[in-house]
Parts: C-alpha cells; structure tokens; sequence
C-alpha cells in the first residue's frame, strides 16, 4: 500500500506546508531582519522552536536522543538549517530581494541530483538534461540586476541551496531521531550554531525589535519552523527525494507575488525568463522520478 493510500491527510498537509507556509517565510524573513540581525534572528528561530518542539516530544513520551543521534542531528541541522537557511537570510540581508532568493533556492533538486552520486544514484538522460538546463536557469538569474547587484547575497544563495541538497539525500543515511524529534534536535543545535555565529561575528542589537519584527519570528518560529520543517522531514522519510523537494516548482511564484504585492519588490525580465528556465529544469528532473512512482 502507498504512502499516500495510508497517510492521505498527513500527505496533504504536509505538501501544503512546503508549498504555501515556505513559500511564505522568503518575505516574512525580508520583514524580520529590518528589525533583527539576521544570524540572531535565525538562531533565536531555530532555539525557540526546537526547545518548544523537543519539550513537547519528551512530554509525549518520545525518548531522548541518543549521543549517535545527536551527533547527526548536528550534522544535518548544520547543513540544512545553519547553512541553508542561514545562508537565505544572510543572502536577502544582503539585499537579495525574497521572491530571487526563492527563485535561486529552486535550484536544490538539482544539487539534490547531483549529490545523489555520492550514495550511488544514477542520472537518466532527462535528469542530465534537466541539471544542464538548471545550469543555465543559474547563469540567467546571476545576469539579472538583482543578484549583480549583490555578488556575495548571489554566492550566499546558491551555497545555501547546495547545502540544503546535501543536507537532504545525507539524511535519509543517517541514524536520526524517530519523527518530529528528528527536526526538534535539529533545530537546537543549529540554533546553538546560528546563535555562536552571530556571537563570533559581532552582530548587537542596537534597538528593540518592531511589532513587525517580532510578528516576523513567532511566525518563522511556529509556521516556517515547526510546522513547515516538521513536514519537511516527514516527507523525507515517506515519498522519494525529488517529491519531497517539488516544493522548489511552487515556492518561488509565491514568494514572488508576496514580494509585489506586500514588499514593493520588482522582478525583472531577466529574473523571469530565469524563472521558467529553473521551473522547467526541475520539471524535467521530476518527470522520470514520478514515471518510476507510477510504474512501482
């Protein structure tokens, strides 16, 4: 029986989480570092909520990591979430606008593919001509003013993607934490990470956060962290990687229109040929992992 014949309503939700709330939390971080530092805000994001999570996991009954566990919850939490969304935040401070550093983070099935050759993985034709096309989606978007504009918020982005990717396929062979105490672990020591970060690179709060500063973190806690992550994980362990990041096909639409509609951002031609040129790549990518799905 699939898993989406047994978890229907988790499925569901769980994609809906991806799609929507993360596509969401690009404009909700641009909100939030106008009033944070943006390696604190991370950190103070990813504590916060790991120490919610883990604290209700423990009263659930679910048993404590291991020391083994913890190590690659500290691993993954690193790449994924230290790196990655480190690295997003870091990138849109940076002056990279939400909807282009949405549109940059759809590169991951990519890198997904690639670094799929470490544990065996084996491209199709399609897939190769999916990763080519992908490349020059790259290449596009960097022509684009937004990103010239910020040659370290463009590296910060793609090197936040290739973390993401890596993070991703290493996780499915390491022995983590059973269900959401996986991410719980994962976001406190990323949020230990992040918040060392900030500590080692001087970042001071130099004023109180605004109402919308604080807004911005108790949604990022609980929607893009919680939740969204929480799904995340779920769907890593429960559909194959590339459905798992077919998040990338609907995020960056819309972080684009959060990013017309409530930040004044522009998107420009460049930065929208680049946008069909990356959806497309991820579409060929997809199309030969869901033609395996069909014929299992």
């Amino acid at each position: 029986m699939s898993a989406a014949r047994r978890f229907p309503l988790q499925l569901i939700g769980a994609f809906f989480a991806l799609y929507v709330i993360w596509g969401s939390t690009y404009l909700v971080i641009r909100i939030g570092i106008e009033s944070w530092p943006p390696l604190m805000m991370a950190g103070v994001r990813f504590l916060v909520a790991g120490i919610l999570m883990y604290g209700f996991m423990r009263w659930r009954g679910a048993p404590a990591p291991t020391p083994v566990q913890w190590r690659s919850a500290a691993m993954i939490g690193f790449l994924l979430l230290a790196c990655g969304n480190g690295g997003v935040t870091l990138a849109e401070h940076s002056g990279v606008a939400s909807g282009v550093a949405a549109l940059a983070v759809a590169t991951v099935p990519l890198f997904t593919l690639l670094f799929g050759y470490f544990w065996g993985a084996r491209n199709t034709r399609l897939e190769w001509a999916g990763i080519v096309l992908g490349l020059i989606g790259i290449g596009m978007l960097n022509l684009g003013s937004n990103l010239q504009a910020s040659p370290l918020g463009a590296a910060m982005i793609l090197f936040a993607a290739a973390a993401w990717a890596f993070g991703s396929v290493w996780s499915r062979h390491l022995p983590l934490p059973a269900g959401p105490m996986a991410s719980a672990a994962e976001m406190l020591c990323a949020g230990v990470m992040l918040l060392l970060g900030s500590l080692l690179s001087g970042e001071r709060m130099t004023q109180l956060p605004t109402a919308a500063g604080w807004g911005a973190l108790l949604y990022l806690v609980f929607f893009g962290s919680i939740i969204a992550f929480s799904a995340y994980m779920y769907l890593l362990k429960n559909v194959r990687p590339a459905a798992a990041t077919s998040y990338a096909y609907v995020n960056p639409a819309v972080a684009v229109m959060l990013g017309i509609a409530f930040a004044g951002e522009t998107i420009g031609v460049e930065e929208c040929a680049a946008m069909a040129v990356i959806i497309s790549a991820v579409v060929l990518i997809g199309l030969p992992q869901w033609r395996k799905q069909k014929t299992d």
